[in-house]
């Protein structure tokens, strides 16, 4: 392999994004890396059947769901986004957050779980969880060191993390966090996907970082993969044996599609950025918004993390809206857009608009945030022409 083949870590990361998993600028052949599918691996010998079997963590060709060369080329682009050193791979964004908790949590055991977690993490602690026997408590995500460590328990394993959390967008202070949980020695988990490269989890104290590869790195909401990344051996073998066992597999088409979204993802990511900021800056200046939950404005509650901690942010935010609007009012808004569409995704190319009054599930805080609300995702289109859009939905609500 030329001497070329892969990306410094002092180069810039769109850089490294249109570098990493390929084979190289002199490698004699096309720019992208092939599809590698299959089931059967053949073997040179009886020998070596059984010699590679002990090794098929270890990029050893053994069985189609071990993994092969275009899973190996997504797995090294993923650490290079979040700056970890091994990464699995799963076939949603919901497995990446169920591996890990299988792997760590047994019978017994207690997890801390942030109430303003990603619904269908919440649905996993207090059913399958819950059904073998491992207790949940939901806490408040804006509390910090001392809070957490007054709820840890002797049986505490797992302290998950989502920042900012789904729907409503609290940002938490992961490095203190995760000094509470490390000093009882628990495993500190993060759903980082509204983070992705903005938010680096293994400089912040995460030990596994959980990534819905859906969102961003796919990019035109046509492929379903999650990756669970790891910064020691000793936490890939543990996520890496409970995927095998429980027979995750992602398949390679959609990593290849995802290694196609990560090429572009950095201009992406940044164009996003500053069009949903613009977005949100005319939503906090309608007379019918009550507030807009965006980390990256002043007025959020914790801007003071997300300057700390984050170094940018994305495409996702809520907008809430004056108290005096009801759930129609909000529904007639929403399906008066032209250039959004109503879908539970994010990450893609186009807008989306969702209602998410209804749909946000508290026991540990409140779930009234003061009005209706939306959550709001800001595609690639011309910002103008999503604010025009926008301006003319305004115009439903009455006056």
């Amino acid at each position: 392999m030329p001497d070329d083949h892969a990306p410094k870590a002092t180069q810039g990361f769109a850089t490294r994004m249109s570098h990493a998993g390929r084979a190289g600028t002199r490698a004699h052949g096309f720019v992208n890396p092939p599809v590698h599918r299959g089931s059967t691996v053949l073997m040179p010998s009886a020998q070596a059947r059984r010699d590679f079997a002990k090794d098929r963590f270890n990029r050893v060709m053994t069985y189609g769901t071990a993994g092969g060369p275009t899973h190996y080329a997504l797995e090294d682009v993923i650490c290079e986004i979040e700056g970890g050193t091994r990464c699995v791979l799963v076939g949603t964004g919901l497995a990446a957050v169920t591996v890990p908790l299988m792997a760590y949590l047994k019978t017994g055991d207690h997890c801390l779980m942030p109430d303003s977690v990603y619904g269908p993490a919440r649905n996993i602690a207090n059913g399958l969880l819950a059904q073998y026997g491992v207790a949940t408590t939901f806490y408040d995500p804006t509390i910090g060191e001392a809070e957490v460590a007054a709820l840890i328990q002797p049986n505490t394993k797992v302290v998950y993390t989502e920042s900012p959390g789904s729907h409503t967008f609290e940002l938490q202070d992961i490095p203190a966090i995760a000094r509470a949980a490390h000093a009882r020695g628990c495993t500190v988990m993060m759903d980082n996907t509204w983070g992705i490269h903005n938010f680096m989890p293994f400089e912040h104290g995460v030990d596994v970082s959980i990534q819905a590869l859906t969102k961003y790195v796919g990019g035109h909401s046509d492929v379903l993969l999650g990756s669970i990344t790891t910064n020691t051996e000793e936490d890939y073998l543990k996520v890496r044996t409970a995927a095998s066992q429980m027979g995750h597999f992602a398949a390679p088409d959609d990593c290849w599609l995802a290694l196609r979204g990560a090429r572009t993802m950095p201009v992406r990511l940044k164009h996003q950025e500053q069009s949903a900021l613009t977005v949100a800056r005319w939503f906090e200046n309608r007379p019918e918004v009550q507030r807009v939950l965006h980390p990256g404005l002043p007025s959020h509650p914790q801007h003071a993390l997300f300057t700390r901690d984050f170094r940018g942010s994305c495409s996702l935010f809520g907008v809430v809206l004056q108290p005096a609007y009801t759930e129609a009012d909000m529904f007639r808004l929403i399906d008066s857009l032209k250039l959004f569409g109503i879908g539970a995704s994010w990450g893609g190319y186009e807008s989306l608009a969702l209602p998410t009054t209804g749909f946000i599930t508290r026991t540990a805080t409140s779930e009234d945030l003061g009005g209706q609300t939306m959550r709001i995702h800001i595609g690639l289109e011309d910002v103008a022409d999503l604010i025009a859009d926008l301006e003319q939905g305004m115009a439903t609500l009455p006056r």
